[in-house]
C-alpha cells in the first residue's frame, strides 16, 4: 500500500489518493505517512478528511508531529490545534519553540489557550502533564433528568463518557457513576443516588510510572486527576499510559546499554544525534576499563611465571559480566514493576548468592574437565582458574542485584546499573580474584 500511494502521490493523481485514504483505518494512515519525508506527509494529510487528519495527527510520533506543524499554515495548525484533545496537543506544542508556541496559542479560542497553558505548567512526566481536561462532570444535587441533558449539550468535548465524575460545589472529588447507571434510573431520582466511591486516583505531582503502575495494577482504563486540595483537575486515560509504558521501556533498554535516551523513532535520529547519545558512556566505560588494565599491568611478573594464565582472562571476564548482567537486569525489571523494593535488598541477595552457588558449581566443575580434556593444562592452573570463576560468578550477582538496588534508594535511575557498567566493575573484582587465587595456589 505504501508504494501505491507513493506512485499517486508522484503521478499526483489526488483525486484516487484521496479515495484509497479515505478506506484506510486511521492507525494504518499514520503508520505509512510516517514512512514519507516531511513535505509529502503534509501533501497527503491535506487530503484528509478534517475528523481523520486530527486522529492520524495525534498517531504520529511527537517528531513527525512537531514538524507536520511547521509545515503548516498558521490557520491550519491552530484549526488542528483546536480539534485536537488537550493532553495530545499539549504533548506537541511543548517539544516546539516557545515563540512559535506563543504565536499559535495567540489565535487559538480562550478556552483551548486556558487547557493548553494549564498542562504546559505541569512538571514534564507528571499526571499534571499527561492528563487531558476533557473530562464529563456533574454537579451532586441534580436529578438524572438534567443530568442527561447537560452531558448531551456537551458530548462531543469530552474524550470518554463512560465515567461521570462527581464534584461538589468546590470542585472536590465526591465519586463516580458509571454511564450505564444513569440512563437505566429513574428521570427523577437524585444522582447522588447512584454515586461509587472512588478507590484510585493519580494527583497532578504524581510520576507518569507511578501511574502506569497503579493502571496495571487494578486493571483499570481511565483514571481521575486531583490537585493538593482534591479538586478535580483531569482524566488519564488507557491510550496514554499505553505510551508511558512503552516509552519507559524504550529509555530502560537504552540505558542498560549505555545509551543517553532520545526521543525521537531511530529513523528520525541523525548521525550526529545518534553519536552524541553514544559516546559519552562509551568514553566513561574506556576510561574506567582502564583500571583492569592496571591491574594486569601490576601483575606481569606472575603472568610471566604461568604465562598459560593469559589465556583464561577472557572467559574469566566474560562470564562474570554475563552473570552479573543477568542478575542486574532481573532486579532492574522487578524494581520498574514494583515487585521488589529496597527494604527487600537482603532478600534479594540471599536468593541471589543461592543461584550463584548453583551455577557457579555447575560452572566449574564443567570448565574443570574441558581444560583438563581439551586445553591440557595442568590440574594446579585448573584449579586456579575453575576457583576464579565460581568466586567471581558468585561476586558478579551479588553486585548485579543489590547495585541496581542501592541506585535507585539514592535516587538515581536503577536502569544506568545495568551490563556495561557493571560489567566494568566484575571485570576488576574477577582479576583481582585471578591473581590472588593463582598466588596462593601456584605460589608465583
Amino acid at each position: 500500500m505504501e508504494e501505491k500511494i507513493r506512485n499517486l502521490l508522484e503521478e499526483k493523481n489526488y483525486k484516487i489518493l484521496k479515495a484509497e485514504l479515505s478506506e484506510m483505518n486511521s492507525s494504518d494512515i499514520a503508520d505509512i505517512l510516517s514512512e514519507f519525508n516531511t513535505k509529502e506527509i503534509v501533501k497527503l494529510f491535506r487530503l484528509l478528511k478534517k475528523d481523520i487528519a486530527v486522529e492520524v495527527f495525534g498517531l504520529f510520533d511527537t517528531t513527525i508531529s512537531k514538524e507536520v506543524l511547521n509545515y503548516l499554515s498558521d490557520k491550519e495548525a491552530v484549526q488542528l490545534i483546536e480539534e485536537m484533545a488537550s493532553d495530545d496537543a499539549t504533548d506537541i506544542l511543548e517539544e516546539m519553540p516557545a515563540n512559535i508556541v506563543d504565536k499559535l496559542l495567540k489565535k487559538c479560542s480562550d478556552e483551548t489557550r486556558k487547557e493548553i497553558n494549564k498542562l504546559l505548567n505541569y512538571k514534564e512526566d507528571s499526571a499534571g502533564s499527561l492528563m487531558t481536561v476533557e473530562y464529563a462532570e456533574l454537579k451532586s444535587n441534580i436529578t438524572v433528568e438534567e443530568a442527561i441533558k447537560t452531558l448531551k449539550k456537551k458530548v462531543n468535548e469530552y474524550e470518554t463518557i463512560d465515567n461521570i465524575y462527581i464534584v461538589d460545589t468546590y470542585r472536590k472529588l465526591q465519586g463516580i457513576i458509571k454511564l450505564q447507571d444513569l440512563l437505566f434510573a429513574e428521570k427523577k431520582d437524585k444522582i447522588n443516588s447512584l454515586i461509587h466511591s472512588i478507590k484510585y486516583y493519580a494527583t497532578t505531582s504524581m510520576d507518569q510510572e507511578e501511574v502506569a503502575n497503579i493502571f496495571k495494577k487494578y486493571d483499570i482504563t481511565i483514571m481521575p486527576v486531583v490537585d493538593s486540595e482534591k479538586r478535580l483537575v483531569g482524566i488519564i486515560t488507557i491510550d496514554d499510559i499505553v505510551d508511558v509504558l512503552e516509552e519507559e521501556a524504550t529509555e530502560d533498554m537504552k540505558k542498560m546499554a549505555a545509551i543517553i535516551p532520545v526521543d525521537k523513532p531511530y529513523n528520525k535520529v541523525t548521525i550526529f544525534e545518534t553519536f552524541k547519545s553514544r559516546i559519552p558512556w562509551l568514553l566513561l566505560l574506556m576510561v574506567s576499563a582502564t583500571f583492569t588494565g592496571k591491574i594486569i599491568q601490576s601483575f606481569e611478573d606472575k603472568l610471566a611465571a604461568c604465562a598459560v594464565l593469559t589465556a583464561f582472562i577472557p572467559m574469566i571476564m566474560d562470564t562474570g559480566g554475563n552473570a552479573g548482567g543477568q542478575a542486574s537486569v532481573s532486579i532492574i525489571r522487578a524494581l520498574s514493576l514494583n515487585e521488589v523494593e529496597f527494604k527487600d535488598i537482603f532478600k534479594v541477595a540471599w536468593k541471589e548468592l543461592r543461584v550463584s552457588i548453583c551455577c557457579a558449581i555447575i560452572l566449574a566443575i564443567c570448565n574443570f574437565i574441558k581444560i583438563i580434556l581439551i586445553d591440557k593444562v595442568t590440574i594446579p592452573v585448573s584449579l586456579v582458574v575453575c576457583a576464579t570463576l565460581a568466586v567471581t560468578i558468585i561476586i558478579a550477582k551479588l553486585i548485579g542485584c543489590t547495585l541496581p538496588m542501592i541506585a535507585k534508594k539514592l535516587g538515581f535511575d536503577p536502569a544506568v546499573m545495568a551490563s556495561p557498567f557493571i560489567t566494568t566493575i566484575v571485570d576488576a573484582c574477577a582479576l583481582l580474584i585471578y591473581f590472588q587465587i593463582a598466588t596462593s595456589i601456584l605460589s608465583i
